[in-house]
């Protein structure tokens, strides 16, 4: 198949348009905190079902509705709320593969002092001047969410140390993201989408390379900033988009 560039933004603009709709919700982490209408329910329930976005989808969405239910379907609530004695209720069980329940409770403590700092997570995740994207971003936010050495702190991972942050980009472009669509909340007014990048994964690099438009082969940070540059050239506004589209050419098998 010879694509030029724009063939294949062709294409991808063409898929992004099919995926981007409510019907992607079903079977998606993301329908965990389209469950809620606050504001700071909607951020708690998708950090966490983004925190645990790896492996089997269908195992994903029912270990993040535990979580949920152990917080009595109401997160801030019980964020701000809850006492050493809820916090010895919850199972001491993995939750979530190598996520367990130390690292559910070291979330919630650390969800506790960020919603006293500030009234929505959009604050600890600024973009900065003269920053392109969340690099930076995200390693700030680490910084605050991380208040001692725990073994939770794997769960957050560090762009610093070259992680792509698959779940942390994911997780943002939820909350960033603004279309009428249904999907993403674009809950976050300070933060313009055009800073977004495509969560990088096993699925949409492979998918990247085949296309020609990713051809570092590690999935790392610099994998994330060379797709960065790719598809900023035909969506500046909302690269994140073809989150979408690289998705959906996945689970169609359409390159395989």
């Amino acid at each position: 198949m010879n694509l030029t560039e724009k063939d294949i933004f062709d294409l991808l603009d063409e898929k992004a348009g099919l995926y981007n709709s409510p019907d992607f919700i079903n079977d998606d982490p993301i329908q965990i905190p389209h469950r809620f209408s606050l504001k700071q329910d909607i951020e708690i329930a998708g950090f966490l079902s983004a925190s645990i976005a790896w492996g089997n989808r269908k195992s994903i969405v029912n270990d993040a509705s535990k979580m949920i239910e152990l917080m009595d379907n109401s997160p801030y609530d019980f964020v701000m709320n809850f006492t050493d004695s809820d916090l010895e209720k919850i199972p001491k069980k993995a939750i979530h593969r190598t996520f367990n329940h130390e690292d559910f409770i070291f979330f919630l403590k650390n969800f506790r002092r960020i919603y006293t700092q500030f009234e929505s997570m959009e604050g600890v995740f600024l973009i900065n001047e003269n920053e392109t994207n969340f690099y930076h971003s995200i390693e700030r936010f680490r910084n605050h969410f991380i208040s001692e050495k725990h073994r939770g702190q794997k769960h957050v991972s560090s762009p610093y140390k070259n992680s792509a942050s698959k779940r942390l980009v994911m997780f943002l472009r939820w909350m960033v993201r603004k279309d009428k669509k249904g999907v993403d909340f674009g809950i976050w007014e300070k933060i313009d989408p055009k800073f977004l990048s495509v969560p990088l994964d096993v699925h949409t690099a492979n998918i990247s390379r085949k296309l020609g438009i990713l051809t570092r082969t590690q999935n790392d940070w610099k994998a994330v900033e060379e797709l960065d540059l790719v598809v900023r050239k035909y969506n500046a506004a909302d690269p994140a988009i073809y989150d979408f589209a690289l998705f959906g050419l996945g689970v169609s098998k359409e390159f395989e």
